[in-house]
């Protein structure tokens, strides 16, 4: 027989439950991690990373170097075979000659109008499209949506042409009408903006339906003013696209009093030195690179805003 003791351990060891092993996920890599945490392993592994690193920062950094010491070389120097990595007597002169003989005062001038202009477009339409896609959602939104980011597969230079041919039929040649116009649709903005839009709160639109808000008074006062980030992010994207385009302002603005920075070097480069060129070149990426620098945060955190939500 069966003592009472036994009985009752008999029963406990049946009431407990076993409980399931954690399940371990193993990646397969080229390299263990038990190798990687060795000693060797974490040498080699900060040897290749800082490798990479400076290789790409070189890559990038070089070609600005190179026009900024180029345009404080001397003539004969910049001809020297092989060039010099730094100049011998650096000179500031050619920053000055390159700035009367370009005429970059009124280049910049220019640019700087023809810049505003495609931001000032750009946000009315952009905006405008994303909101309606977002959350107005109307008939054939998708399809809308698609043959806009399809738009993005085509190469500009395929549709350069009935561009071109569209704005003269238009008359907009030497015309801010012909830079603006083509500027004001984008669809990667579109894309952007309906991105961010999407993750804003239905109840904040809702709440705006309730106190008798319309369509355009919830978009100026409830989406914009939380769409700051991405306003900013694409307001940056269209400024820049518009500084340093080249072939469509070198077709449209044929006047040499409304050129761009960019087609106004091209057009006299031929006739000045190569360290004068330089020089040219130094000042007009002086206001991007001022831009990327000011910005460059708004630029990460609008690139992330609207991909999480919650």
């Amino acid at each position: 027989m069966i003592s009472v003791g036994a009985r009752a351990a008999t029963g406990r060891r049946r009431g407990k439950r076993r409980e399931p092993k954690p399940i371990q996920v193993q990646f397969r890599t080229i390299v263990s991690p038990h190798q990687l945490n060795s000693r060797w392993g974490r040498r080699i592994y900060w040897l290749v990373l800082v490798s990479v690193i400076v290789l790409f920062t070189l890559a990038f950094v070089f070609p600005l170097y190179w026009m900024i010491t180029g345009a404080m070389k001397t003539p004969d120097e910049i001809a020297e075979m092989p060039p010099t990595l730094v100049p011998k007597d650096p000179t500031l002169g050619n920053f000055f000659e390159a700035w009367d003989l370009f005429d970059i005062g009124t280049l910049l001038k220019n640019t700087a109008f023809y810049a505003f202009g495609a931001w000032l477009f750009s946000m009315a339409v952009d905006v405008a499209a994303a909101y309606a896609l977002s959350k107005l959602r109307p008939m054939f939104g998708t399809v809308i949506l698609g043959a806009m980011l399809a738009t993005l597969m085509i190469p500009p230079m395929v549709i350069l042409i009935p561009l071109y041919v569209t704005i003269v039929d238009l008359g907009l040649l030497n015309n801010p009408w012909g830079l603006w116009f083509p500027a004001a649709a984008n669809g990667f903005n579109i894309f952007l903006l309906k991105r961010f839009f999407d993750s804003i709160p239905r109840e904040l639109i809702e709440a705006a339906q309730i106190d008798g808000a319309g369509p355009l008074r919830t978009l100026w006062s409830v989406v914009l003013p939380v769409s700051r980030p991405i306003l900013g992010v694409t307001s940056i994207f269209t400024i820049v696209t518009a500084f340093k385009d080249f072939v469509l302002p070198l077709l449209v603005m044929t006047d040499s009093e409304k050129m761009t920075i960019s087609v106004g070097l091209s057009q006299t480069a031929g006739a000045v030195t190569q360290n004068q060129v330089m020089g040219g070149l130094v000042i007009a990426s002086i206001p991007m690179i001022i831009v990327f620098f000011v910005f460059q945060r708004h630029i990460m955190a609008g690139l992330t805003a609207g991909s999480i939500k919650g």
